[in-house]
């Protein structure tokens, strides 16, 4: 691609031969198409009008067709063309076999066009699905200053939508015009074989309509053209509101970045209206042009079968042949068109991919063996500089040892952030040569540089996947071998299909992990390595979390789900072994548990489905049947009613931000007036079905222990038990399968692991309740090696889109944990951890250097006062290494 700046040339080079196939299909199809417009000239005239030659004659030859040649012509072309002999029918039969013959014929001509089809969409989609490959693997090519300036946008928008068209037109850009001329071409023949006259009429039309309209919709393309930039401009703007949307928020911009995208729309509107008002315009015109012509063969074709110098069956036939005239013309010019404007799109969209400095793609290339990186790492009067011409760094020399770890320290802008850059290949070195041992960096193969080098900075991007994707990402070097119990058959047809594509034949469901790089191989050791580096940068116990409050699949799972309930019962068994027992009110079918809210009591249990969640148990007919069915409706309305009084009388002198209402009120401030007259009504006796409604959800969510309000006596909590075994008992069959009702000895799908584990609630009231249980709780999934179920758990958390799900100062450390599971020859860290405050940072480096003992690790530090752990220390200042000092040198220092 990176040579074709015509889309003829590219689509020529790679559809050649499919190009050729479709072709002959298209050029075969043209003397049948000619047939059928004969035929109905011979069914009018031979077997219909002709009652002469009946009456003399009992058969007619079938089949034995002939084409009359004009009496002006048949000097060079002779009187006339036999086509087939053939043989006698009667002229019932005869007729019927003209018909049959049509019918025939045309069907054979609509099975010819589909065939066609076909493979024109295949070969479209064929070649399509080529430029989108090749688009993609240059963005994967682009040097670091072209991917800083790029707007993913755009990309996206390009690679998506603005290739788009190229796929319905690459399997027209051949054959298509060749067939609707051939069209054209064959009923301007066969008109002109009729009578020479009428042809020459049909043909001077069409040359008006190949002059006229395409001169018309040449400024409708460059409208086009407007409209495309204008619209990728739009996507690229809009890209960027949504990734600043923070910002935006934070200075009170909204206003005005509805006012720039209103402009960009008036843009595309005028642009767009002015597009259609011009095509619509030359639409009508080449209507008009196109109608014109049966008004001349009616009149002139008329006068001449008046005068006998054309029969009936001749101007039925050019009328016929005409009929089928336009729409191929049309259809040319529709095709033109189309033709400038794909080609435009492939210009712009091929201009944005071209730029300096690609990575040549042998670098890129998957290698079998990684070359060892031996030797130091040495910078040989290394100038850098950024993307304005810049100088970051200046006339460097600086030799790294393998076996050795080196501070990077200096003041803000002196250079050491551009040296991690530099190993991030995020510069552009403007002279000089930074070696690898013996590979030089500008010529240091991705499989090299990502296997023996490893690099985190301050911001990594992070894929919309797991944590554990994320974390392995960096492993994925090359394909391994195909799993045993795989469809070869299918990875066959998908692997020949990906090559006519021009696609490398690489599979995603093959393992991509680099287990040598790794250090494991089974699952189990995988997640101790991952639970390893997780503790070196201190991200176990945010993982750990996520797991808890994840949920485990038991039946793909069954071995874990069992671990965890045998948890549950050490725990409980362990707090009542530590008089703890009164920091979690167990869940108990029998009992109800005053640290949970009152629908929880109700429904005890868990469920996926948000129509059977606590807080959705008003809006559930069968929560509603039984509530009446229990006569519990008048306790709730009162319950409500209480809580509504309570809740006006302390929070209606509260202002509406106040952070109360979030945490103790029932009531959003804004619907504070609102209960204020519904209780009036109450008391008044004038509530209406909508008010108590209203007042019986508010119980819901009482929680006794945490509001003691009083409101759950003995005797209601009685019938709220007999209610919740009533909900559980009368669930209708299409519920039952949605809901999973707590049990004491089975795990809960619906519930997390953590309510799986605790099995009930943790007590109100009671100082630190929280922090005791999750302590004693993780002793207990430590002693039963439960841990790793509740790592596996967090791990597969999603990281969001660019890991926004994760604070900055997760991202960071989870930068940090993907550069050391590589377990690299050579670590750069570029102010990897700026984000964490001092305390996390030291411990974070004692690990990481403890960790990474014996290795060849660089940190660019963003305080000094962490330099004295390293081996080395350089400091830089105004681009240039400025200090150099040894471990035991800077000791010496010191004590004089």
């Amino acid at each position: 691609m990176a040579g074709e700046s015509s889309l003829y040339r590219y689509i020529w080079r790679h559809s050649r031969s499919e190009q050729l196939t479709v072709l002959a299909v298209a050029l075969a199809a043209q003397p049948i198409y000619f047939l059928s417009l004969t035929l109905p000239k011979l069914i009018v005239n031979g077997a219909i009008s002709d009652n002469d030659y009946w009456a003399a004659h009992a058969t007619r030859n079938f089949l034995h067709l002939i084409v009359d040649i004009p009496q002006s012509l048949q000097a060079w072309l002779g009187k006339q063309w036999v086509i087939l002999s053939g043989f006698d029918l009667a002229r019932e039969s005869y007729l019927l076999a003209l018909c049959i013959s049509f019918l025939v014929l045309v069907g054979f001509t609509g099975f010819l066009k589909f065939l066609m089809n076909t493979m024109k969409g295949r070969m479209g989609e064929r070649l399509l699905r080529r430029l989108r490959y090749e688009l993609v693997d240059r963005v994967l090519r682009f040097p670091s200053s072209q991917l800083r300036r790029a707007k993913q946008a755009e990309i996206a928008s390009m690679v998506k939508d603005e290739v788009e068209p190229l796929g319905g037109f690459i399997g027209d850009a051949v054959v298509w015009p060749v067939f609707l001329a051939g069209q054209a071409l064959t009923a301007l023949t066969f008109i002109l074989v009729q009578n020479v006259w009428l042809g020459l009429v049909a043909g001077g039309v069409v040359a008006a309509q190949a002059m006229i309209i395409p001169r018309l919709r040449r400024p409708i393309l460059k409208l086009g053209k407007q409209r495309q930039l204008t619209a990728r401009q739009l996507a690229g703007r809009v890209g960027e509101i949504v990734d600043g949307g923070a910002d935006i928020r934070v200075h009170g911009t909204s206003n005005w970045e509805r006012a720039e995208i209103v402009r960009r729309l008036a843009k595309i509107y005028d642009i767009r209206f002015d597009i259609y008002q011009r095509k619509y315009f030359v639409k009508s015109l080449n209507n008009f042009i196109a109608q014109m012509t049966p008004f001349v063969f009616y009149l002139i074709g008329g006068y001449l079968a008046i005068k006998g110098k054309m029969d009936v069956g001749q101007l039925l036939a050019v009328i016929v042949a005409y009929k089928d005239l336009p729409g191929p013309i049309k259809e040319l010019i529709d095709w033109d068109l189309a033709r400038q404007d794909v080609q435009i799109k492939y210009d712009q969209v091929m201009d944005q991919f071209h730029p300096d400095d690609m990575v040549p793609p042998e670098l890129q290339a998957p290698l079998d063996e990684v070359p060892e990186l031996s030797g130091d790492v040495e910078l040989k009067n290394v100038t850098a500089v950024d993307d304005a011409g810049f100088t970051l760094l200046d006339d460097v020399e600086l030799k790294i040892a393998l076996d050795q770890s080196t501070a990077i320290t200096g003041g803000a802008g002196c250079g050491k952030e551009a040296l991690g850059l530099l190993f991030a290949r995020a510069v552009t070195v403007k002279s000089g040569s930074v070696k690898l041992g013996s590979v030089d960096l500008s010529q240091a193969s991705d499989a090299f540089f990502g296997r023996r080098i490893a690099y985190a900075g301050p911001d990594g991007y992070f894929f919309p996947l797991t944590l554990r994707e994320n974390l392995l990402y960096g492993l994925k070097y090359k394909p391994g071998a195909l799993p045993k119990n795989c469809d070869h058959a299918a990875i066959d047809r998908y692997v020949a299909e990906a090559r006519r594509a021009g696609n490398p034949d690489f599979l995603t469901d093959v393992d991509w992990l680099d287990y040598e790089a790794l250090g494991a191989r089974t699952p189990a050791e995988i997640t101790d390595r991952i639970a390893e580096i997780l503790d070196v940068v201190g991200l176990e116990y945010d993982v750990y979390q996520f797991g808890l409050q994840s949920r485990l699949d038991p039946k793909a799972n069954p071995a874990a789900a069992e671990r965890v309930v045998e948890a549950r019962h050490a725990l409980r068994a362990r707090l009542q072994a530590e008089n703890l027992s009164s920091l979690v009110e167990s869940f108990d079918p029998g009992v109800y548990n005053r640290n949970a809210s009152l629908a929880e009591n109700l429904l005890f249990g868990a469920s996926l489905d948000p129509e059977l969640q606590a807080s959705a148990l008003p809006h559930l007919p069968h929560f509603r049947r039984v509530v009446a069915e229990e006569g519990l409706e008048g306790e709730l309305v009162a319950m409500g009613l209480s809580i509504a009084e309570t809740m006006i009388e302390l929070f209606r002198d509260f202002p509406p931000d106040h952070p109360f209402f979030e945490e103790f009120s029932f009531i959003p401030a804004a619907e504070l007036p609102a209960y204020q007259a519904i209780v009036k009504r109450a008391k008044t006796g004038g509530a209406t079905y909508a008010d108590r409604s209203q007042l019986s959800i508010l119980p819901l969510r009482y929680v006794e222990a945490r509001h003691r309000l009083g409101l759950i006596t003995p005797q209601i909590r009685e019938r709220l038990l007999a209610a919740r075994r009533t909900f559980a008992d009368t669930l209708p069959d299409d519920l039952r399968p949605r809901i999973e009702f707590y049990s004491p000895d089975h795990y809960n799908a619906a519930a997390n692991l953590q309510d799986n584990i605790l099995f009930g609630r943790i007590s109100y009231g009671i100082a630190e309740a929280g922090t005791r249980v999750n302590a004693v709780m993780r002793d207990v999934l430590d002693r039963l090696d439960v841990r790793d179920v509740i790592i596996d758990a967090g791990l597969a958390y999603g990281a969001g889109a660019a890991g926004k799900r994760l604070t900055p100062a997760q991202r960071q450390k989870l930068g940090l944990a993907r550069a050391l599971i590589k377990n690299a020859d050579f670590l750069v860290l570029n102010s990897v951890v700026s984000g964490l405050d001092d305390q996390q940072k030291s411990d974070i480096v004692d690990r990481v250097l403890a960790y990474r003992r014996g290795r060849g690790t660089v940190w660019v530090l963003t305080k000094d006062d962490l330099a004295p752990r390293f081996d080395r220390v350089v400091t830089f200042d105004h681009g240039r290494v400025v200090g150099d000092r040894t471990r035991e040198a800077g000791a010496r220092v010191a004590a004089q």
